[in-house]
């Protein structure tokens, strides 16, 4: 049985979207977020066209959630694509401060501009996107040091733009997750869903945990070192070398939940998603 192509694009982003292509028109620079873990998957194909020639500053949150090595294997890779990446956990607020310097450098230059043609300098605006549930709400309280957007552990809590002003130099425009009206990539599609980063709704939880088994699998095969040792092994005593994704998705189930294939898939993609398999990068740089 072939399950449907996994395809997520309800209506509040769609309208978001094009709210957002209007107030770009308005921003000096465009704070573009990551999950860390997919930073490739959660690529918009068509934020460089909306950035245009301003300055975009790249942020990879969730770094909590990949282990150092994966992190400086990601640096090399996009230093090498001539951009800068920034590390951040905006739960904690690390490598936040980095990022709002690095705002705020690319605004100087704005009001540099400004201060020549005889005009008075105003606050930078900056304008957040990325992908639903990647951090970006979170990451605006930090910047800002208090909670004034609501930010939750699910895709498409923001559904309105708004500015919020972060200091007296900077002012922040909150934009909804955006997401590609098609998702032509399905491989992409489907770490989306492993890492929570798309409506349930669009996804069947037993072909997206057996595809992570599989990742995770391959992953291990290819490039061991980017992820903690035997992670489905040491959380479930099963080994999944041997079998495809979906066999050991069964037996877990038979071993576990009295062959309940639904709550096994479900628990080990809570599993993943709360870090109980470790640290784990779901993607490696293309070589």
């Amino acid at each position: 049985m072939t399950t449907p192509p996994i395809q997520w694009y309800p209506g509040h982003i769609a309208k978001a979207e094009k709210a957002l292509k209007e107030q770009l028109k308005l921003v000096d620079v465009v704070l573009e977020v990551r999950d860390a873990r997919i930073p490739l998957a959660t690529h918009h194909p068509q934020v460089r066209e909306w950035v245009g020639s301003k300055p975009r500053v790249l942020v990879l949150n969730r770094m909590d959630m990949i282990l150092p090595q994966a992190r400086q294997l990601w640096t090399k890779w996009f230093k090498q694509q001539g951009e800068e990446p920034y590390f951040t956990n905006a739960q904690d607020g690390k490598g936040v401060a980095a990022v709002a310097k690095a705002m705020q450098a690319a605004g100087v230059e704005i009001n540099n501009r400004r201060r020549d043609r005889g005009m008075l300098p105003r606050p930078v605006r900056a304008v957040v996107v990325g992908f639903p549930n990647v951090g970006k709400s979170a990451l605006i309280n930090r910047l800002l040091n208090r909670r004034v957007v609501e930010s939750a552990a699910r895709p498409g809590v923001t559904r309105q733009l708004r500015w919020v002003r972060i200091s007296d130099q900077l002012d922040l425009l909150d934009a909804p997750g955006i997401i590609p009206g098609k998702l032509g990539d399905q491989s992409a599609a489907l770490k989306l869903a492993i890492c929570d980063d798309i409506g349930d709704a669009s996804y069947d939880n037993q072909r997206v945990a057996a595809t992570l088994i599989d990742l995770l699998k391959n992953l291990d095969a290819k490039a061991a070192k980017l992820l903690p040792e035997k992670p489905l092994k040491s959380r479930y005593e099963m080994d999944p070398t041997t079998i495809t994704g979906e066999d050991y998705l069964h037996a877990l189930a038979e071993q576990r939940h009295k062959g309940d294939v639904e709550r096994t898939a479900r628990q080990i993609l809570t599993d993943f998603r709360k870090g109980l398999l470790g640290a784990i990068a779901l993607e490696v740089p293309p070589m």
